[in-house]
């Protein structure tokens, strides 16, 4: 019986603060990740990636600012997808 008098007296719930320990640590990780895992994630975390969808200016735009491309090169490859339109 000594077992049912622990559980009475508050001490057989122990086993929750690993478990909370353990989700808060799952979901500090997963939220300084800012990518998913197992599908989960925050939307937006890739936006400074360049997608399929995106049109060769803002692609352009995207590597200028990221600092891919100098300036120079950048007006160059902006003259010429104008010209090219």
């Amino acid at each position: 019986m000594a077992g049912y008098e622990g559980f009475c007296s508050g001490f057989g719930w122990w086993w929750i603060i690993p478990l909370l320990m353990i989700a808060f640590c799952f979901l500090m990780m997963r939220r300084r990740r800012g990518s998913a895992w197992c599908g989960f994630g925050s939307l937006g975390a890739d936006s400074h990636h360049i997608n399929s969808s995106d049109s060769l200016m803002d692609i352009l735009n995207k590597r200028y600012a990221l600092g891919e491309i100098n300036k120079e090169e950048y007006e160059e490859k902006k003259r010429d997808l104008r010209q090219g339109n």
